[in-house]
């Protein structure tokens, strides 16, 4: 069985603006969590994925991120190094919710890997 996308994030330089954008273009429901500096957004209509818009650190380009639900993230990572991709962010804890990771397949894109609750 393949593993489901779960979440996607997309980061940029005026989070409040995407998320109004985004909001307008396609109705979704923006909730900002002040304290993450985080839109949890709840698209709607029937196998939406949910996501979430907001800016990145500091010196961090705008960029977009989809995650990958695993049940092991490690064995996943060397999985995804053994066959020519990198590791981007070790496994972070995220409270409440699960654990994610960063890696960089052969070509550079960064894609995520999460474990815990779905977020969407």
């Amino acid at each position: 069985m393949g593993q489901p996308v779960v979440h996607w994030e997309i980061a940029g330089k005026d989070a409040a603006k995407l998320q109004g954008f985004y909001s307008d273009v396609f109705d979704w429901k923006v909730a900002v969590d002040d304290a993450l500096n985080y839109g949890i957004v709840e698209t709607g209509g029937q196998g939406g994925i949910d996501g979430g818009i907001f800016a990145p650190p500091s010196g961090t380009e705008p960029y977009t991120m989809f995650y990958i639900h695993v049940d092991d993230i490690q064995q996943y990572l060397n999985k995804i190094e053994g066959l020519g991709g990198k590791t981007v962010m070790p496994p972070m804890e995220i409270p409440g919710v699960g654990s994610a990771a960063v890696f960089s397949d052969p070509d550079g894109n960064s894609v995520g890997l999460f474990t815990g609750q779905t977020v969407s």
